[in-house]
C-alpha cells in the first residue's frame, strides 16, 4: 500500500469509540508508527483506547502545536519518503479543521504525497445536521475575538450575513467562556434571530436546542467548561 498520510479522528470528549468510529480506522491504526499529533499525552491516550495491545513504547510521535517552530514541520513527513505511513491525530474530532494539522497536510499535498481521510465525528457537521439551519451555504467562523468590543462587532457582522447571504454561522468558543459569548448574543442580537446551542455532542449528556434568541433569554443551559459549537441563522 501507498505510504500515505492518514487524517485520524478522535471522539468528541469521553465515548465509546465503538459508537463513532469504523473498525476500519482500528485497522489503519495497527498499520502505523509514526504519528504527528497535537497532544502527545492525549494522542497515546487515545491509541490505547482504540486498541489496549498497541505497543506505544514502539511508536514515534511528533508534536505539531502552536509551539511548533515551522521549520520542523517539514521533517515530520521524512517517515513517507522512507516508505512508512503517518497518521495526524488532532485533540478532538476531525484533524486539520480548526486544527494546526492543516499545516502539515498543505505541505504534503506539496509534495504531491497520498492523503487519506479517515471517518469520524466532527462538531461542525453534526451541529448543523441538528440544527434545523441552512446546510446548504454556511460559513465556520472558528473563534471570535476575545476582545468584548470586537466580538459583539463580530456577532452582529454575522447577522449581518444570516439575513444578506441566507448563510449559517458556524463558531465556538473556550469553554470558560461560553456563558459570556451567548449573553453578548442574547444582548445585541435581534430577537427573532435563531442560535443553536450544541454542546457534548456524541457523549452521553449531548444537548442540542434551536431557539430564537428571545426564546434564550428565559432560560440557558449550564455551559460551564462544557464543549460547546454554535450556529446563528434566521
Amino acid at each position: 500500500m501507498q505510504p500515505s498520510l492518514y487524517l485520524i479522528p478522535v471522539t468528541l470528549g469521553e465515548t465509546d469509540i465503538e459508537r463513532v468510529l469504523p473498525p476500519h480506522n482500528k485497522e489503519i491504526i495497527l498499520e502505523i508508527k509514526y504519528f504527528i499529533v497535537e497532544n502527545i499525552r492525549s494522542a497515546r491516550r487515545f491509541l490505547k483506547k482504540v486498541d489496549s495491545s498497541i505497543n506505544i513504547d514502539g511508536l514515534t510521535f511528533y508534536e505539531l502545536n502552536k509551539h511548533t517552530k515551522p521549520e520542523q514541520i517539514e521533517s515530520y513527513l521524512a517517515p513517507i519518503s522512507n516508505g512508512f505511513h503517518i497518521g495526524v491525530i488532532s485533540e478532538a474530532g476531525c484533524p486539520a479543521v480548526a486544527d494546526p494539522g492543516s499545516d502539515i497536510v498543505a505541505i504534503a499535498q506539496r509534495k504531491n504525497h497520498k492523503v487519506v481521510p479517515l471517518v469520524g465525528p466532527s462538531s461542525i457537521l453534526l451541529s448543523l445536521m441538528a440544527s434545523g439551519f441552512n446546510g446548504q451555504s454556511f460559513a465556520f467562523q472558528g473563534y471570535l475575538p476575545v476582545d468584548g468590543s470586537e466580538r459583539i462587532k463580530k456577532i452582529k457582522q454575522l447577522e449581518h450575513y444570516i439575513y444578506r447571504e441566507h448563510q449559517t454561522q458556524i463558531f465556538i468558543e473556550t469553554p470558560y467562556r461560553n456563558l459570556k459569548l451567548v449573553e453578548d448574543i442574547l444582548k445585541h442580537c435581534t430577537p427573532a434571530t435563531k442560535l443553536c446551542i450544541a454542546m457534548n455532542i456524541t457523549c452521553e449528556d449531548e444537548y442540542i436546542k434551536t431557539l430564537s434568541v428571545k426564546q434564550w433569554q428565559k432560560y440557558l443551559p449550564n455551559m460551564d467548561k462544557q464543549q460547546c459549537i454554535f450556529l446563528l441563522y434566521k
